[in-house]
């Protein structure tokens, strides 16, 4: 059956927009919007469950573009469908601060759900929003009130299936029986080297089927077809659907689709001329007739839908009142209303208790204390949790309980972390995930991108150091601190006994806008003595631990494990007549952005002999010590012993401080 010439007219309009706005640009990537536009125009204006009056709507259906160098298919549909995305906008794309950058970024352009630039991570993302709507919904749902009910929609091409990624996510996506996620493949076979039949010859169907999705094969360029297969598509509930899209890269071009060359670079001006002619397209570039933003308006209709959800929304809350308010709470973000003072509580109760711990016991105390004040905490471990101590008393994985609290990953970091993100830009949980620190940098990326979006994601990283000790230099971490203190928006902790551990967990919960790494031990670590200002000053990152007896002259600085090797140094000096402060310094991020006179106050400048230990790579620590201080720490990969051997062997011992501080006083 021919495709009506309206529909392909409406499709056109994204070829049209896509195009002009690249060459206006003089950069982009046009291929994939025109070879995609067929099926853009399918999913938007028949199925996609949304309101361009209000973007942040919590029952709309997630749309995400993995393969976000096709930005310009999103902007031409926000824009066409009445979001406020304007032509000025479009013509601002990729330009300094417009609303059109040159991949989706979130929080610049209303309707996007997420940022998308790293192949792969977008359609990551989409999992980790069916996983959040599918237990959402089993947690608040009840009889006659399906109140969290949405799909979630993810373009993705080639390259976001080459990426390792994708069978990460599309593995777990298949065994979590994720029925409401629906992925749209285009199969134009052609990346920037050209045909990916020389690098990429998988069997996509084979592949996808064994993970456990229903996979339908359609004509990318058949309107009918995508139809009929996205209904199948939403008729299954129990299997996640791949829809393999058979297109033409740059679809319209007469002498650059199906070819590389309309991939990364624009069109040109006469190849322009020569597609407006294809396409029977007389209009100027960006003009469209009224007809076609008649035809693509959705406000009207995502206003009723809205509405209708809002009627069964009043009605569930006269059903259940305190279960809407629940929901409305976790939507939002919002902690409830005790969870400072229970706690505050509890860290007070934590610094009472005192005793020795590892410091990934102390965080498995603080969740098990958190999370029944906090029910939106959703854990989950790559394959370690025993190791890394994230298991809490009532956790149920989700893979068996639907209204479950925690994710069984299995060895899938990166896959893991990206899940995290998306998880928590759906709204309802705040995620936290746990791997060993080595093993974050399988995850970094996924990483670096919650921190780009400032979500509130929980990165738990434990054996933190040479001090696991027989593993060896393949699990001994030495670079990643300093990995992720670099990372802007991140927030590093390494507390240094269980006090420590739970103020950081509060901390890390309350931060609505930073994602948070919490770095814990293996080994046991001692307790330290501290006031009540001392406790409350954990918060800023970095506080004086022990004060110097009479003039104060050096400055120790330590975090984690090394505070109680700091502190014995302390003692030894001390009796020797050395004035030293020792200053623990958990979240080097925090501290830095303190008041200046908070900052003196703890590390005065005009104390010039500062020694800084941790059994972690030197360099970070000169922004702190100066080049005339000194850093004890790790500048070689580790060795596999145990770990008190490791530590003399590589001269991370308290007569080693002591020796340094003398050596500057």
């Amino acid at each position: 059956m021919p495709t009506p010439i309206n529909e392909r007219k409406l499709a056109n309009a994204i070829r049209v927009l896509s195009f002009d706005a690249v060459q206006k640009a003089n950069s982009g990537h046009p291929g994939a919007p025109m070879g995609m536009a067929d099926i853009a125009e399918v999913l938007w204006r028949k199925f996609l469950k949304h309101n361009p009056a209000d973007p942040s709507w919590h029952n709309r259906d997630r749309f995400v573009l993995s393969n976000g160098h096709g930005s310009m298919l999103i902007y031409s549909l926000l824009h066409l469908s009445g979001y406020d995305v304007s032509v000025d906008d479009l013509k601002g794309f990729r330009q300094l601060h417009s609303k059109t950058p040159g991949h989706p970024e979130l929080g610049y352009t209303p309707g996007v759900e997420t940022t998308t630039g790293p192949l792969g991570q977008g359609i990551a993302n989409a999992v980790g929003f069916a996983i959040a709507e599918k237990t959402l919904a089993a947690q608040f749902n009840r009889e006659g009130h399906n109140i969290v009910d949405h799909h979630t929609y993810a373009f993705l091409g080639d390259g976001c299936l080459m990426e390792g990624i994708s069978h990460e996510v599309c593995s777990l996506a298949g065994t979590l029986a994720l029925g409401k996620l629906v992925f749209f493949y285009d199969d134009n076979g052609i990346s920037i080297d050209g045909n990916v039949e020389g690098w990429f010859t998988d069997d996509t169907q084979a592949r996808f089927e064994s993970y456990g999705w229903q996979v339908i094969k359609v004509d990318g360029h058949d309107t009918d077809a995508i139809t009929q297969a996205t209904e199948q598509a939403i008729k299954e509930t129990t299997k996640p659907s791949l829809i393999i899209c058979k297109t033409t890269i740059g679809a319209g071009s007469p002498n650059k689709q199906g070819l590389a060359a309309s991939h990364g670079a624009p069109l040109g001006d006469d190849e322009i001329i020569l597609t407006r002619d294809a396409l029977s397209w007389t209009h100027a570039p960006f003009e469209l007739d009224d007809e076609i933003y008649e035809a693509w308006d959705a406000k009207a209709k995502g206003d009723v839908q809205q509405k209708n959800w809002d009627a069964d929304f009043e009605a569930y809350k006269k059903a259940y009142p305190e279960l809407a308010s629940e929901l409305l709470r976790r939507l939002n973000g919002e902690l409830p209303e005790d969870f400072e003072s229970q706690a505050q509580a509890y860290i007070q109760q934590t610094q009472e208790a005192g005793g020795d711990v590892a410091s990934r016991k102390a965080s498995q105390n603080a969740i098990n204390s958190l999370q029944p004040l906090l029910p939106e905490l959703l854990g989950g471990s790559a394959d370690l949790a025993g190791s890394n101590l994230t298991l809490f008393k009532g956790a149920k994985g989700i893979e068996t309980d639907a209204d479950g609290n925690y994710i069984y990953y299995g060895v899938r970091e990166f896959g893991m972390t990206a899940i995290a993100n998306g998880i928590a830009l759906h709204g309802g949980f705040i995620p936290y995930v746990a791997t060993f620190l080595m093993f974050m940098e399988y995850a970094r990326n996924a990483v670096r991108m919650g921190a780009l979006m400032k979500q509130r994601v929980i990165h738990v990283y434990t054996h933190d150091s040479i001090g696991l000790g027989e593993d060896g230099p393949t699990h001994q971490p030495v670079e990643q601190l300093t990995s992720l203190r670099t990372t802007p928006n991140l927030r590093t902790w390494r507390p240094c006994d269980a006090t420590e551990s739970a103020s950081a967990w509060v901390e890390a919960i309350k931060s609505e806008n930073n994602p948070s790494a919490l770095i814990f031990s293996r080994q046991s670590l001692p307790h330290q003595a501290r006031d009540s200002e001392q406790v409350a000053n954990i918060t800023k990152g970095g506080y004086v631990l022990a004060k110097e007896q009479g003039e104060l002259q050096a400055i120790i600085i330590a975090t984690g494990s090394e505070v109680g090797l700091a502190m014995e140094a302390y003692e030894k000096l001390s009796s020797n007549g050395i004035g030293v402060r020792v200053v623990s310094m958990p979240c080097a991020e925090i501290f830095v952005e303190q008041e200046a006179s908070y900052r003196e106050d703890v590390l005065p400048a005009n104390i010039r002999a500062r020694v800084a230990v941790e059994a972690a790579h030197v360099d970070y620590w000169y922004k702190f010590v100066g080049l005339d201080g000194k850093v004890i720490g790790m500048t070689t990969y580790g060795e596999s012993a145990p770990a008190d051997e490791l530590y003399k062997e590589f001269g991370i011992t308290t007569d080693a401080v002591v020796d340094a501080v003398n050596s500057l006083v």
